[in-house]
């Protein structure tokens, strides 16, 4: 079932909900009895390290936020897997022996974790579901609209097509994890757009969103399709974009295909600079973050006034329905659009992106 994302921000909302009176900006739990103070242990549980953000935006956003509402008496205990679904389970189990007073969960694998999940709940430990849905009784989710992140991906795709899209035209799909249910919805988001526009000619399910397996599939597709006649690629994230770009550079390609990518890792952006990659997904981490972390706390201090407001969208998981959800909005980033996304949100800075390798192309698109 599709659900609709909310056309706010999450920090637009928590700065509204405040002028409402139903949260309060400075995080000041006084304004309802909670069930605990500002002393509180939150868990947090990151997927994998291979895409950069977990450790360079989510986490440290999480953190610096816990900290602002709970005046800096709040504490998180910080664990990634490594795309490991054992250890992450292992990771769980011992936040929950410790007796952490929420998780927020991002699950490697969200069918895996789901007895975890259980474990938890049994305990008495909310888990907040981030950014991947986990199965199993959990108390609300945070993310993105990721149906529209691949509608997103898929209608840029076609636009860098343009007046030379056909049905003829053979497009190979490189598509996330699949263990991970994103990876389901942006197929799923981007197919919505591309069936019946192009011809999917190859489409790749890629194990634990591995550069490395990217590259390889895309070096077997070009060798199946030929290096001359694959029209674009859609890539589900940057990190395989990067494996992607390898594989037609391996394969002597110099005049690259538009790709798409998601998660604006710098690497990805500069690819974006100099033309080596189309377009890639920028999605707010901030507001994601912050929106989990105010989740939690108000799950923690008993805040269900805020807790609801905010989660106004619902979402289904294959063992639970109508889970309280906050979805997040996105939006395409392309040399165009540079400025006014990554730069403007303070996510890098113009000499981040204008290295010394990119000082050219970054004048011929006006970044400086």
């Amino acid at each position: 079932m599709r659900r609709i994302a909310i056309s706010v921000a999450a920090s637009t909302m928590t700065l509204s909900l405040a002028g409402c009176g139903v949260l309060n900006a400075t995080g000041d739990p006084s304004d309802a009895s909670p069930t605990k103070g500002n002393d509180m242990t939150v868990g947090v549980l990151m997927p994998e390290e291979t895409n950069t953000r977990y450790a360079e935006f989510d986490y440290p956003d999480i953190k610096n936020r816990i900290s602002e509402l709970t005046r800096k008496q709040g504490r998180t205990e910080y664990a990634n897997a490594g795309a490991d679904s054992k250890k992450q389970v292992s990771q769980m189990e011992k936040m929950i022996g410790e007796k952490v007073d929420v998780i927020i969960l991002d699950a490697v694998d969200s069918h895996a974790i789901a007895s975890t999940v259980k474990k938890a709940k049994d305990a008495g430990i909310p888990v907040i579901a981030y950014d991947r849905l986990a199965e199993g009784p959990i108390d609300g989710y945070v993310s993105f609209d990721n149906e529209l992140v691949g509608e997103v991906q898929a209608r840029t795709l076609l636009e860098a097509l343009g007046s030379k899209a056909d049905s003829s035209d053979k497009i190979v799909m490189v598509n996330g994890s699949p263990t991970d249910p994103n990876a389901k919805q942006f197929k799923e988001g981007a197919l919505s757009e591309l069936s019946g526009k192009v011809t999917i000619a190859e489409s790749f399910d890629t194990d634990k969103w591995s550069p490395d397996v990217a590259q390889a599939n895309m070096t077997r597709a070009i060798n199946s399709i030929g290096k001359d006649n694959i029209a674009a690629v859609y890539s589900a994230n940057d990190a395989m974009a990067g494996g992607i770009v390898k594989a037609f550079n391996n394969a002597g390609v110099t005049d690259l295909p538009p790709i798409t990518g998601q998660d604006a890792e710098l690497a990805a952006v500069q690819r974006v600079v100099s033309g080596e990659q189309y377009m890639s997904v920028y999605k707010p981490y901030p507001d994601e973050a912050e929106a989990a972390a105010e989740m939690a706390v108000a799950k923690v201090q008993g805040h269900d006034i805020q807790f609801d407001a905010l989660t106004r969208d619902r979402v289904d998981s294959p063992t639970d329905k109508d889970i309280p959800a906050q979805l997040v909005t996105v939006n395409a980033l392309t040399r165009k659009s540079i400025k006014s996304t990554v730069i403007a949100d303070g996510i890098y800075t113009v000499d981040d992106i204008c290295t010394a390798a990119y000082k050219a192309d970054c004048a011929a698109i006006g970044l400086k």
